[in-house]
Protein backbone atom coordinates (compact mmCIF):
# COMPACT_ATOMS: atom_id res chain seq x y z
CA UNK A 1 0.00 0.00 0.00
CA UNK A 2 1.07 3.61 -0.96
CA UNK A 3 0.02 7.00 -0.27
CA UNK A 4 1.07 8.12 -3.36
CA UNK A 5 2.18 7.38 -6.64
CA UNK A 6 6.05 7.57 -5.89
CA UNK A 7 8.83 8.17 -8.50
CA UNK A 8 12.24 7.23 -8.15
CA UNK A 9 13.86 8.56 -4.92
CA UNK A 10 15.70 11.47 -4.96
CA UNK A 11 16.99 11.80 -1.65
CA UNK A 12 19.35 9.22 -0.65
CA UNK A 13 19.96 9.61 2.94
CA UNK A 14 16.99 12.13 4.31
CA UNK A 15 17.19 13.24 7.55
CA UNK A 16 14.75 15.19 9.12
CA UNK A 17 14.90 18.30 11.30
CA UNK A 18 11.82 18.50 13.06
CA UNK A 19 11.25 22.10 14.75
CA UNK A 20 8.52 21.82 17.71
CA UNK A 21 9.02 18.48 17.57
CA UNK A 22 6.77 17.31 21.25
CA UNK A 23 6.82 13.59 22.10
CA UNK A 24 7.83 12.48 18.66
CA UNK A 25 5.00 11.97 16.75
CA UNK A 26 6.88 13.03 13.24
CA UNK A 27 10.18 11.37 14.86
CA UNK A 28 7.99 8.02 15.12
CA UNK A 29 6.75 8.05 11.61
CA UNK A 30 9.90 8.81 10.13
CA UNK A 31 11.78 5.95 11.86
CA UNK A 32 8.97 3.08 10.67
CA UNK A 33 10.14 4.62 7.00
CA UNK A 34 13.57 4.85 8.07
CA UNK A 35 14.37 7.81 8.15
CA UNK A 36 16.75 9.54 10.68
CA UNK A 37 15.39 12.71 12.52
CA UNK A 38 16.76 15.36 14.44
CA UNK A 39 13.86 17.32 16.83
CA UNK A 40 13.94 20.62 18.47
CA UNK A 41 11.80 20.98 21.62
CA UNK A 42 10.69 23.15 24.38
CA UNK A 43 8.89 21.32 26.66
CA UNK A 44 11.09 18.87 29.64
CA UNK A 45 8.33 16.59 30.04
CA UNK A 46 7.90 16.11 26.21
CA UNK A 47 11.81 15.82 25.73
CA UNK A 48 11.71 12.96 29.18
CA UNK A 49 9.27 10.54 26.21
CA UNK A 50 11.44 11.65 23.80
CA UNK A 51 14.75 10.25 25.25
CA UNK A 52 12.73 6.97 26.50
CA UNK A 53 11.71 6.28 23.03
CA UNK A 54 15.42 6.79 21.94
CA UNK A 55 14.92 10.00 20.17
CA UNK A 56 17.72 12.52 18.84
CA UNK A 57 16.47 15.85 20.37
CA UNK A 58 17.64 19.18 21.35
CA UNK A 59 16.35 20.35 25.02
CA UNK A 60 16.02 24.46 23.24
CA UNK A 61 14.20 27.02 22.45
CA UNK A 62 13.79 26.45 18.30
CA UNK A 63 14.57 30.75 18.02
CA UNK A 64 17.22 30.86 20.25
CA UNK A 65 18.68 27.84 18.37
CA UNK A 66 18.48 29.66 15.20
CA UNK A 67 19.97 32.54 16.54
CA UNK A 68 22.82 30.98 18.62
CA UNK A 69 23.20 27.76 17.24
CA UNK A 70 22.65 27.43 14.19
CA UNK A 71 26.08 26.22 12.87
CA UNK A 72 26.12 23.52 15.46
CA UNK A 73 22.97 21.23 13.46
CA UNK A 74 24.70 18.60 11.50
CA UNK A 75 25.39 19.16 8.29
CA UNK A 76 23.28 16.34 6.78
CA UNK A 77 20.07 17.78 7.75
CA UNK A 78 18.57 18.26 4.52
CA UNK A 79 14.54 18.46 5.32
CA UNK A 80 12.99 20.87 7.30
CA UNK A 81 9.52 19.86 9.26
CA UNK A 82 7.47 21.82 11.91
CA UNK A 83 4.37 22.23 13.65
CA UNK A 84 4.72 25.24 15.49
CA UNK A 85 2.29 25.75 18.60
CA UNK A 86 -1.09 26.45 17.47
CA UNK A 87 -3.21 27.52 19.95
CA UNK A 88 -2.93 31.70 18.90
CA UNK A 89 -4.72 30.28 15.85
CA UNK A 90 -7.03 28.11 16.89
CA UNK A 91 -10.87 28.11 17.28
CA UNK A 92 -9.82 26.79 20.92
CA UNK A 93 -7.30 29.42 21.54
CA UNK A 94 -6.84 32.88 22.36
CA UNK A 95 -7.29 34.43 18.96
CA UNK A 96 -4.40 36.41 18.85
CA UNK A 97 -2.95 34.84 15.82
CA UNK A 98 -5.88 34.96 14.03
CA UNK A 99 -5.82 38.79 14.41
CA UNK A 100 -2.52 39.22 13.57
CA UNK A 101 -2.68 37.03 10.40
CA UNK A 102 -2.48 40.33 7.52
CA UNK A 103 0.55 41.16 10.33
CA UNK A 104 2.30 37.76 9.85
CA UNK A 105 1.89 37.76 5.93
CA UNK A 106 3.70 40.94 5.64
CA UNK A 107 6.58 39.95 7.90
CA UNK A 108 6.24 36.66 5.56
CA UNK A 109 7.06 38.76 2.68
CA UNK A 110 9.86 40.93 4.38
CA UNK A 111 11.58 38.02 5.25
CA UNK A 112 11.80 36.55 1.43
CA UNK A 113 12.48 40.12 0.42
CA UNK A 114 16.00 39.73 2.27
CA UNK A 115 14.79 41.87 5.80
CA UNK A 116 17.76 40.88 8.27
CA UNK A 117 16.54 39.12 11.51
CA UNK A 118 16.99 41.98 13.79
CA UNK A 119 14.54 44.07 11.66
CA UNK A 120 12.10 41.41 11.71
CA UNK A 121 12.25 40.52 15.75
CA UNK A 122 11.59 44.31 16.11
CA UNK A 123 8.59 44.10 14.07
CA UNK A 124 7.34 41.39 15.95
CA UNK A 125 7.99 43.29 19.00
CA UNK A 126 5.39 45.46 17.69
CA UNK A 127 2.60 42.92 16.95
CA UNK A 128 2.47 42.44 21.19
CA UNK A 129 0.02 40.23 22.72
CA UNK A 130 1.08 36.42 22.89
CA UNK A 131 4.70 35.90 21.55
CA UNK A 132 3.98 32.74 20.31
CA UNK A 133 1.54 33.66 17.31
CA UNK A 134 5.33 34.65 15.69
CA UNK A 135 6.14 31.13 16.21
CA UNK A 136 4.47 30.51 12.79
CA UNK A 137 7.18 32.11 10.81
CA UNK A 138 9.97 30.25 12.43
CA UNK A 139 10.34 27.19 9.63
CA UNK A 140 10.42 30.49 7.21
CA UNK A 141 13.28 31.67 9.00
CA UNK A 142 15.26 28.21 9.26
CA UNK A 143 14.95 27.61 5.91
CA UNK A 144 16.57 31.35 4.55
CA UNK A 145 19.19 31.12 7.42
CA UNK A 146 20.24 27.97 5.61
CA UNK A 147 21.17 29.52 2.99
CA UNK A 148 23.53 31.44 4.60
CA UNK A 149 25.21 28.92 7.06
CA UNK A 150 29.04 28.19 6.29
CA UNK A 151 28.39 25.20 8.11
CA UNK A 152 26.06 23.66 5.63
CA UNK A 153 27.85 25.67 2.58
CA UNK A 154 24.93 27.21 1.90
CA UNK A 155 23.07 24.06 1.05
CA UNK A 156 19.54 24.76 1.25
CA UNK A 157 16.90 22.11 2.86
CA UNK A 158 15.56 19.86 -0.38
CA UNK A 159 12.43 19.11 1.72
CA UNK A 160 10.25 21.60 3.88
CA UNK A 161 7.11 20.11 5.34
CA UNK A 162 4.71 22.40 7.57
CA UNK A 163 1.32 21.30 9.17
CA UNK A 164 -0.89 23.37 11.31
CA UNK A 165 -4.29 24.07 11.88
CA UNK A 166 -7.07 25.08 8.99
CA UNK A 167 -7.30 28.60 10.53
CA UNK A 168 -3.13 28.84 9.18
CA UNK A 169 -4.24 28.19 5.60
CA UNK A 170 -3.63 31.60 4.61
CA UNK A 171 -0.58 31.82 5.75
CA UNK A 172 0.53 28.89 4.57
CA UNK A 173 -0.48 30.13 1.03
CA UNK A 174 1.77 32.66 1.73
CA UNK A 175 4.42 30.50 2.27
CA UNK A 176 3.37 29.19 -0.59
CA UNK A 177 4.10 31.90 -2.88
CA UNK A 178 7.15 33.04 -1.11
CA UNK A 179 9.14 29.64 -1.87
CA UNK A 180 8.07 29.46 -5.38
CA UNK A 181 9.23 32.85 -5.82
CA UNK A 182 12.53 31.91 -4.50
CA UNK A 183 14.07 32.64 -1.04
CA UNK A 184 17.31 35.07 -0.71
CA UNK A 185 20.43 33.03 -1.51
CA UNK A 186 23.74 34.39 -0.24
CA UNK A 187 25.15 34.76 -3.75
CA UNK A 188 22.06 36.90 -4.45
CA UNK A 189 20.14 34.65 -6.68
CA UNK A 190 16.77 33.05 -5.22
CA UNK A 191 16.14 29.31 -4.27
CA UNK A 192 13.19 28.31 -5.49
CA UNK A 193 10.63 25.32 -4.35
CA UNK A 194 7.56 23.79 -6.06
CA UNK A 195 4.74 23.43 -3.20
CA UNK A 196 2.45 20.91 -3.50
CA UNK A 197 -1.37 22.46 -3.17
CA UNK A 198 -2.00 23.72 0.27
CA UNK A 199 -5.15 21.74 1.55
CA UNK A 200 -6.64 20.80 4.80
CA UNK A 201 -6.77 17.02 5.07
CA UNK A 202 -8.82 14.75 7.46
CA UNK A 203 -6.55 12.27 9.29
CA UNK A 204 -9.16 10.11 9.75
CA UNK A 205 -8.84 9.57 6.11
CA UNK A 206 -5.40 8.17 6.16
CA UNK A 207 -6.35 5.32 8.59
CA UNK A 208 -5.97 7.25 11.81
CA UNK A 209 -8.81 6.41 14.34
CA UNK A 210 -9.60 10.18 14.99
CA UNK A 211 -11.07 13.32 12.94
CA UNK A 212 -8.58 15.79 13.35
CA UNK A 213 -7.69 18.37 10.01
CA UNK A 214 -4.73 19.25 9.56
CA UNK A 215 -3.32 22.42 6.77
CA UNK A 216 -0.38 20.80 5.22
CA UNK A 217 2.65 22.24 3.16
CA UNK A 218 4.75 20.35 1.13
CA UNK A 219 7.73 21.61 -0.75
CA UNK A 220 11.04 20.56 -2.55
CA UNK A 221 13.68 22.20 -4.41
CA UNK A 222 13.01 23.11 -7.81
CA UNK A 223 15.31 21.19 -9.03
CA UNK A 224 13.05 17.81 -7.29
CA UNK A 225 10.06 18.76 -9.63
CA UNK A 226 6.58 19.40 -7.87
CA UNK A 227 5.47 17.13 -4.44
CA UNK A 228 2.01 15.14 -4.34
CA UNK A 229 -0.18 15.52 -1.76
CA UNK A 230 -0.84 12.23 0.30
CA UNK A 231 -3.67 10.42 -1.34
CA UNK A 232 -6.28 9.16 0.95
CA UNK A 233 -6.94 5.55 2.18
CA UNK A 234 -9.93 5.55 3.94
CA UNK A 235 -13.10 7.46 3.63
CA UNK A 236 -13.77 10.79 5.71
CA UNK A 237 -15.76 10.52 8.89
CA UNK A 238 -19.53 11.91 8.35
CA UNK A 239 -19.71 13.96 11.97
CA UNK A 240 -23.64 14.50 11.33
CA UNK A 241 -24.83 10.68 11.32
CA UNK A 242 -25.19 8.92 13.22
CA UNK A 243 -24.33 11.25 16.42
CA UNK A 244 -25.18 8.64 19.12
CA UNK A 245 -24.30 5.11 19.55
CA UNK A 246 -27.01 3.33 22.26
CA UNK A 247 -28.19 0.27 22.72
CA UNK A 248 -31.01 1.48 20.83
CA UNK A 249 -29.18 2.53 17.71
CA UNK A 250 -25.54 0.52 17.68
CA UNK A 251 -26.67 -1.77 14.91
CA UNK A 252 -27.71 1.36 13.09
CA UNK A 253 -23.99 2.52 13.78
CA UNK A 254 -23.07 -0.88 12.47
CA UNK A 255 -25.06 -0.94 9.27
CA UNK A 256 -24.08 2.74 8.28
CA UNK A 257 -20.38 1.87 8.65
CA UNK A 258 -21.17 -1.06 6.09
CA UNK A 259 -22.58 1.17 3.87
CA UNK A 260 -19.51 3.43 4.18
CA UNK A 261 -21.48 6.69 5.75
CA UNK A 262 -19.08 9.11 4.57
CA UNK A 263 -18.12 12.14 2.97
CA UNK A 264 -16.83 12.25 -0.67
CA UNK A 265 -13.01 12.84 -1.18
CA UNK A 266 -12.76 14.85 -4.70
CA UNK A 267 -10.19 13.33 -6.99
CA UNK A 268 -10.12 9.85 -5.45
CA UNK A 269 -10.11 7.52 -7.88
CA UNK A 270 -8.91 4.13 -5.94
CA UNK A 271 -10.92 2.11 -3.74
CA UNK A 272 -11.44 4.07 -0.22
CA UNK A 273 -11.61 1.42 2.95
CA UNK A 274 -14.33 2.96 5.78
CA UNK A 275 -13.03 4.70 8.33
CA UNK A 276 -11.05 3.12 10.89
CA UNK A 277 -13.00 3.46 14.82
CA UNK A 278 -12.18 3.18 18.21
CA UNK A 279 -13.01 -0.23 19.17
CA UNK A 280 -11.48 -1.49 15.71
CA UNK A 281 -7.69 -0.37 16.62
CA UNK A 282 -8.05 -0.72 20.38
CA UNK A 283 -9.01 -4.54 19.77
CA UNK A 284 -5.90 -4.68 17.13
CA UNK A 285 -3.14 -3.60 19.39
CA UNK A 286 -4.69 -5.88 22.33
CA UNK A 287 -4.26 -3.33 24.86
CA UNK A 288 -7.36 -2.80 26.20
CA UNK A 289 -7.61 -2.27 29.94
CA UNK A 290 -9.43 -4.58 31.97
CA UNK A 291 -13.49 -3.47 31.57
CA UNK A 292 -12.68 -1.98 28.46
CA UNK A 293 -13.82 -5.12 26.52
CA UNK A 294 -17.64 -4.20 26.19
CA UNK A 295 -19.23 -1.42 23.95
CA UNK A 296 -18.58 2.31 25.30
CA UNK A 297 -19.00 5.75 24.57
CA UNK A 298 -17.21 9.33 24.98
CA UNK A 299 -18.38 12.22 26.24
CA UNK A 300 -15.87 14.90 24.88
CA UNK A 301 -14.40 17.36 26.83
CA UNK A 302 -15.05 20.11 24.20
CA UNK A 303 -18.04 21.55 22.64
CA UNK A 304 -19.49 20.42 19.24
CA UNK A 305 -18.88 23.17 16.54
CA UNK A 306 -16.52 25.29 19.10
CA UNK A 307 -19.52 25.74 21.61
CA UNK A 308 -18.09 24.49 24.85
CA UNK A 309 -21.56 24.02 26.50
CA UNK A 310 -22.47 21.27 23.87
CA UNK A 311 -20.66 17.79 24.57
CA UNK A 312 -20.28 15.30 21.84
CA UNK A 313 -20.43 11.43 22.23
CA UNK A 314 -19.34 9.56 20.41
CA UNK A 315 -19.14 5.76 20.41
CA UNK A 316 -16.38 2.98 19.96
CA UNK A 317 -18.11 1.95 16.76
CA UNK A 318 -16.96 5.48 15.42
CA UNK A 319 -13.73 7.32 15.32
CA UNK A 320 -12.52 9.59 17.81
CA UNK A 321 -12.85 12.91 18.43
CA UNK A 322 -10.17 15.41 18.15
CA UNK A 323 -7.59 13.60 20.78
CA UNK A 324 -6.19 16.71 22.92
CA UNK A 325 -4.50 17.65 25.76
CA UNK A 326 -7.65 17.20 27.87
CA UNK A 327 -8.56 13.63 26.64
CA UNK A 328 -7.64 12.06 29.75
CA UNK A 329 -11.03 14.26 31.00
CA UNK A 330 -13.18 12.53 28.36
CA UNK A 331 -16.22 10.39 30.47
CA UNK A 332 -16.16 6.85 29.27
CA UNK A 333 -19.74 5.57 29.85
CA UNK A 334 -21.48 2.28 28.82
CA UNK A 335 -23.42 1.97 25.52
CA UNK A 336 -26.43 3.16 27.84
CA UNK A 337 -25.08 6.60 27.78
CA UNK A 338 -25.87 6.30 31.50
CA UNK A 339 -23.39 4.06 33.80
CA UNK A 340 -19.80 4.80 33.98
CA UNK A 341 -17.03 2.40 32.50
CA UNK A 342 -14.28 0.87 33.80
CA UNK A 343 -12.11 2.57 33.57
CA UNK A 344 -14.26 6.07 33.36
CA UNK A 345 -11.48 7.95 31.78
CA UNK A 346 -8.98 7.39 28.76
CA UNK A 347 -5.71 6.12 30.20
CA UNK A 348 -2.59 7.27 28.47
CA UNK A 349 -1.99 4.00 26.93
CA UNK A 350 -5.51 4.00 24.91
CA UNK A 351 -5.37 8.13 24.08
CA UNK A 352 -1.64 7.19 22.50
CA UNK A 353 -3.27 4.36 20.20
CA UNK A 354 -5.59 6.27 19.51
CA UNK A 355 -3.14 9.17 18.02
CA UNK A 356 -1.41 5.50 16.30
CA UNK A 357 1.71 5.45 18.81
CA UNK A 358 2.91 2.39 19.58
CA UNK A 359 0.89 0.52 22.41
CA UNK A 360 4.05 0.37 24.31
CA UNK A 361 4.98 3.89 23.76
CA UNK A 362 6.98 5.31 26.90
CA UNK A 363 5.32 7.91 27.70
CA UNK A 364 6.94 9.92 30.55
CA UNK A 365 7.31 12.87 32.44
CA UNK A 366 4.70 15.30 33.54
CA UNK A 367 1.47 16.10 31.50
CA UNK A 368 1.86 13.34 29.88
CA UNK A 369 -2.47 14.06 28.69
CA UNK A 370 -0.74 17.09 27.24
CA UNK A 371 1.92 15.58 25.58
CA UNK A 372 -0.11 12.93 23.29
CA UNK A 373 -3.06 15.63 22.61
CA UNK A 374 -0.15 17.83 21.43
CA UNK A 375 1.68 15.01 19.00
CA UNK A 376 1.18 14.82 15.16
CA UNK A 377 -0.50 10.86 14.69
CA UNK A 378 2.07 8.84 13.41
CA UNK A 379 0.42 7.16 11.16
CA UNK A 380 -0.89 10.52 9.21
CA UNK A 381 2.75 11.46 9.47
CA UNK A 382 3.82 8.33 7.79
CA UNK A 383 1.54 9.44 4.89
CA UNK A 384 2.72 13.26 4.80
CA UNK A 385 6.63 12.09 4.81
CA UNK A 386 6.44 9.54 2.72
CA UNK A 387 4.42 11.92 0.08
CA UNK A 388 7.13 14.40 0.31
CA UNK A 389 10.19 11.99 -0.13
CA UNK A 390 9.02 9.94 -2.48
CA UNK A 391 9.08 7.00 -0.27
CA UNK A 392 7.00 3.75 -0.31
CA UNK A 393 4.47 3.35 2.78
CA UNK A 394 5.01 0.60 5.24
CA UNK A 395 2.13 -1.41 6.29
CA UNK A 396 0.05 0.59 9.33
CA UNK A 397 0.24 -2.42 11.43
CA UNK A 398 4.31 -1.51 12.18
CA UNK A 399 3.04 0.79 14.35
CA UNK A 400 1.47 -1.56 16.06
CA UNK A 401 4.65 -3.58 17.13
CA UNK A 402 7.22 -2.95 20.60
CA UNK A 403 8.72 0.01 20.09
CA UNK A 404 12.27 -0.26 21.06
CA UNK A 405 12.98 1.64 24.01
CA UNK A 406 16.39 3.08 25.02
CA UNK A 407 17.77 1.56 28.30
CA UNK A 408 19.49 3.67 31.02
CA UNK A 409 22.59 4.27 29.27
CA UNK A 410 20.83 4.94 25.63
CA UNK A 411 18.48 7.48 27.60
CA UNK A 412 21.98 8.82 29.44
CA UNK A 413 23.73 9.47 26.09
CA UNK A 414 20.76 11.38 24.71
CA UNK A 415 20.23 13.01 27.38
CA UNK A 416 23.76 14.62 27.39
CA UNK A 417 23.48 15.60 23.77
CA UNK A 418 20.18 16.85 23.98
CA UNK A 419 20.52 18.65 27.43
CA UNK A 420 24.16 19.17 28.01
CA UNK A 421 24.22 16.86 31.10
CA UNK A 422 23.35 13.31 30.94
CA UNK A 423 21.71 13.50 34.57
CA UNK A 424 19.96 17.03 34.16
CA UNK A 425 19.78 20.43 32.12
CA UNK A 426 22.66 22.53 30.69
CA UNK A 427 22.71 25.75 29.73
CA UNK A 428 21.13 26.10 26.38
CA UNK A 429 18.26 24.02 28.27
CA UNK A 430 14.93 26.63 28.66
CA UNK A 431 14.69 27.57 32.31
CA UNK A 432 12.84 25.05 34.79
CA UNK A 433 10.28 27.85 35.89
CA UNK A 434 9.64 28.80 32.14
CA UNK A 435 8.49 25.33 31.97
CA UNK A 436 6.48 24.92 34.89
CA UNK A 437 2.48 24.34 34.39
CA UNK A 438 0.31 27.01 32.02
CA UNK A 439 -1.99 27.10 34.90
CA UNK A 440 1.09 28.32 37.76
CA UNK A 441 3.35 29.94 35.49
CA UNK A 442 3.79 33.85 35.17
CA UNK A 443 2.01 35.58 31.96
CA UNK A 444 5.23 36.94 31.27
CA UNK A 445 7.18 33.88 31.23
CA UNK A 446 8.57 32.67 27.55
CA UNK A 447 5.63 30.79 26.09
CA UNK A 448 6.02 27.46 25.70
CA UNK A 449 6.50 25.67 22.35
CA UNK A 450 6.35 22.35 23.12
CA UNK A 451 3.98 19.88 25.47
CA UNK A 452 2.96 22.44 28.33
CA UNK A 453 1.66 24.78 25.80
CA UNK A 454 -0.52 23.59 22.91
CA UNK A 455 -3.49 23.64 24.76
CA UNK A 456 -5.77 23.97 21.50
CA UNK A 457 -7.50 21.43 19.83
CA UNK A 458 -4.92 20.02 16.87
Amino acid sequence: MTSSDTPARFLENPYVLDLFAGPGGLDVAAHVLDVRSLGIEWDGDACETRYAAGLQTWHADVSAVRRDRFHELPKGLNVLAGGPPCQTYSVAGNGAGRKALDKVEKLIRALVNGADEEAIDKQLEKLGGDSRTALVLEPLRYAIKALGCPNRDGRPFDVIVLEQVPAVKALWKVYKDALEEGLPGDDGKKVRYEVAEVKTLHTEAYGVPQTRRRTILIARLAEHGTPPLPAPTHHVYNPHKPKRGGPEDAQAVAQAKAVQIALPIAGTVRSLQPWVSMGEVLKATKQQPEGRESSFEIVSNYGSGGDPKKRGVRTDRQPSFTVTGKVSRNAVRHADGITPHKPDRLLIREAGILQTFPPNYPWSGGDRSQQVGNAVPPLFGMHVLAAALALPLPPEERLRENWPKADDEERATLRKEGCGASDGCGPNCPRPEDQSSPSTSSASSRPRTGASAKRSVK
